[in-house]
């Protein structure tokens, strides 16, 4: 299985629009996906899809709800699990809470291929632990200098604070690869110079009319204009996320993740990340 979060140092970089659509993309490849989504009802997954999250998985985790009850399917082969309410609460659950947790867990219908988490950028922690337990974290930025020096700061804080030195990076809205590929190169090499991080590029996705009109419509552009540049960007980085490395031992499926992410969030002090 392959757990991948996605996350931005500020928001309005299109991070959830992208989520959904290299989701619907992997589905489309024959992939079962699993989107955790770590936003309210107000932008979140769900809304990508003109659907309405009603439930969040910490209603499972105080078995209020059934797992079934809570999962949002918007096409075949693609799942979205609303957890804002329940990543907030991740650190501090009982024994017995974690144990419901990954008991409902173990009952999805069919077994995962990929897990997309569209970690919020304003967590509690400081960091989602989601993020932390993700086997590849994506660094989503745009082509405004904001944007760019909130992801540095992004990257340097989960750096320091959890000595992660390995990240991806999306560009988006860009006008053209070569931009984006500059922009890139110049936050990798201040990240690899002050001995950060390693980054790799992802890829870019350009300013397209069709991704604005998607948004409108609320369905992803890779199912409202699959001819547009923006598709394809995305069905080519849906299609080399399946190329990524993996660990030897990352081959434990649902439960290991789920397992992992527990004891991080356990031992996450937002006091360390925040400094």
């Amino acid at each position: 299985m392959q757990v991948v979060a996605f996350a931005a140092g500020c928001e309005g970089v299109g991070r959830s629009v992208s989520v959904a659509n290299i989701g619907v993309a992997l589905a489309r490849l024959g992939k079962d996906v699993l989107i955790v989504d770590e936003h309210s009802s107000t932008d979140d997954i769900a809304a990508s899809f003109g659907l309405v999250a009603r439930h969040d998985l910490l209603e499972v985790m105080q078995q209020e709800r059934r797992l079934a009850d809570v999962l949002v399917q918007p096409v075949p082969g693609l799942h979205i699990l609303p957890a804002a309410r329940a990543v907030k609460k991740l650190g501090k659950l009982t024994a017995r809470q974690q144990q419901v947790f990954l008991n409902a867990m173990s009952g999805l219908e069919r077994p995962i291929d990929v897990i997309l988490v569209d970690a919020s950028s304003n967590h509690p922690q400081g960091f989602s632990p989601l993020g932390l337990a993700a086997q590849e974290t994506v660094i989503m930025l745009s082509g405004n200098s904001a944007s760019i020096t909130e992801a540095y700061s992004l990257i340097k804080k989960v750096s320091h604070a959890y000595a992660r030195k390995y990240f991806r990076i999306l560009v988006n809205k860009v006008r053209s690869v070569p931009d984006a590929r500059s922009i890139f190169e110049n936050i990798a090499q201040v990240a690899a110079q002050r001995g950060v991080a390693r980054l790799e590029y992802v890829g870019a996705i350009p300013v397209d009319e069709s991704l604005r009109q998607s948004m409108q419509l609320c369905r992803p552009v890779v199912m409202h204009a699959p001819d547009s540049a923006a598709a394809q960007a995305y069905r080519d980085i849906a299609a080399d996320m399946l190329y990524w490395p993996r660990g030897t031992n990352d081959v434990g499926g649902v439960q290991q993740f789920l397992q992992q992410l527990l004891h991080l969030s356990q031992r996450i002090t937002p006091n360390v990340i925040r400094a």
